[in-house]
């Protein structure tokens, strides 16, 4: 008697495959949308950090040039200046942080809120740059990152 050959897989093998499947999709998306909540914050903390930056680089050259200034300019960025510090709409520019990677909000006055491209509630990823508003009030910068998924 002749065998002839098996032509294809059984439905064990491809059931087989399709759980195995499964499993292994139940355990990489966890770890994929941590990775993206991880990235949000990061680059929120990135943001964080360049207007920290901006804004200390700018009162230094401020209190170098005298309180008289208003204006700056550094590497061809002209920043508006309000008691010595950057105001809210010179800032992220200042900084380097531009409406393609964040999304920038700066509809109350003097006050720029700055998010991550992507995050689904704003209120809870987010970095809040308040220009001074005297001479004894200096800016300040918050950050919030409760939740960036």
């Amino acid at each position: 008697m002749k065998r002839t050959r098996q032509a294809g897989f059984t439905i064990i093998e491809l059931v087989m495959v399709i759980v195995i499947l499964g499993i292994l999709a139940a355990i990489a998306l966890p770890k994929y949308v941590s990775l993206q909540t991880d990235a949000r914050k990061a680059k929120l903390n990135g943001a964080k950090g360049a207007i920290a930056s901006a804004m200390a680089m700018s009162h230094g050259k401020s209190l170098v040039d005298g309180a008289a200034v208003l204006t700056q300019t550094s590497e061809g960025v002209t920043v508006t200046l309000a008691f010595g510090y950057p105001n809210a709409a010179s800032i992220a520019a200042a900084a380097g942080i531009v409406s393609t990677d964040y999304d920038l909000d700066a509809t109350v006055t003097n006050v720029l809120t700055v998010s991550p491209t992507g995050v689904t509630t704003v209120a809870s990823c987010k970095v809040v740059y308040t220009g001074a508003t005297s001479a004894t009030v200096p800016a300040t910068l918050v950050i919030t990152s409760t939740d960036c998924s």
